[in-house]
């Protein structure tokens, strides 16, 4: 019998070939779970072994604290998977975010890795009860409480994600990690810990964690709102509720967002014009994240900046060469800003 192979082994190229080609419809997943794993490497293979027999693609990440996971499944092993998802005692019944928009092209390979914690948070977990987290609110709850003006709305997310879409009335913290943000939120509210404290992210999982902390510091009413955007814009559809989301909701595969509103609150960050599509610079050595519209995209060949356009136009033996010295825009920051076009970082 031959053993199966626990990474993936084919050309990254290669895999996004075949999906691009790909006709079969898949369903794109998120999820999350909190729990004590006792040996997360072990977790790991067996995740691999047991989910590749579904062509699960995605990225998983699992440690000591849980798991966390962005995937996409066929659709014809969609109910198969859910039952084989259910035999690991701790996700059965766990929730499942299904993509607002999906054209089923999320992900071409499947990567689980194994993790010091499923997201880098900065804390450590021993000086605080995580358990003890804020109270969960759905979607009518979520607009209930964000209609009181005392009441303090946080996007728990990251300034590039916050660029393209947001609740209307929220705090946007300007921090590009999630370990960044949490100190600067709680330094800025410091005062104001009797307030009602609503936070919300993409599909909830730094809402877990970041609430238990702000309770942990002394704020006594937090919420957050369970499933998180995904899951808002679920239950504002079926519900015929209030979308307080404005824009687009940036997603981390291969599509960069989907639409919640028909606004677009975002800039080019290289021309002015509204634009809410975010791309990576085609510069494999810069692969800076970016907002960039048609026009720009089309004058700079999916570039950043006229100098990765230049550069991804010289022959191969001579980028290769450059590459040693050059620096590039993703070089230093990873991540763009709109304010960036105005200082010349993407020009």
């Amino acid at each position: 019998m031959k053993k199966k192979r626990l990474y993936n082994r084919i050309n990254r190229d290669e895999l996004k070939r075949r999906i691009a080609q790909d006709k079969e419809k898949r369903i794109t997943l998120s999820f999350y779970k909190y729990y004590h794993i006792l040996n997360a490497h072990f977790f790991r293979d067996y995740l691999f072994y047991e989910w590749s027999d579904f062509d699960v693609f995605g990225r998983i990440y699992v440690a000591a604290e849980g798991i966390n996971g962005q995937i996409s499944v066929p659709e014809k092993h969609f109910n198969s998977f859910k039952h084989k998802m259910a035999e690991v005692l701790f996700l059965n019944g766990i929730r499942l975010n299904i993509a607002i928009e999906d054209d089923g092209k999320s992900f071409f390979k499947l990567t689980i890795k194994v993790r010091n914690k499923i997201v880098a948070d900065g804390l450590n977990d021993n000086t605080f009860d995580v358990t003890n987290k804020g109270t969960h609110v759905n979607a009518e709850q979520f607009n209930q409480l964000t209609d009181d003006p005392n009441t303090i709305l946080i996007d728990m997310r990251n300034h590039y994600e916050t660029e393209v879409g947001y609740f209307d009335g929220a705090v946007l913290p300007d921090a590009a990690t999630f370990r960044e943000l949490l100190p600067e939120v709680i330094d800025e509210f410091e005062e104001q810990k009797d307030k009602k404290i609503v936070m919300y992210c993409t599909g909830g999982i730094r809402c877990e964690k970041a609430s238990a902390y702000f309770k942990h510091q002394g704020f006594e009413n937090v919420y957050q709102l369970d499933g998180g955007i995904i899951e808002y814009a679920r239950q504002v559809k079926k519900q015929g509720l209030k979308n307080k989301f404005k824009g687009k909701n940036f997603v981390f595969d291969e599509r960069l967002g989907e639409r919640i509103s028909n606004e677009i609150v975002a800039h080019c960050h290289q021309c002015g014009a509204p634009c809410d599509t975010h791309i990576n610079c085609a510069n494999d050595a810069c692969h800076l994240l970016f907002i960039q519209c048609d026009s720009c995209k089309e004058k700079l060949h999916q570039c950043c900046s006229k100098k990765c356009s230049d550069f991804i136009q010289l022959p191969l033996e001579d980028q290769k060469e450059k590459r040693k010295t050059e620096v590039f825009n993703g070089t230093k920051f990873g991540k763009g800003r709109y304010k960036a076009h105005k200082t010349g970082l993407l020009e």
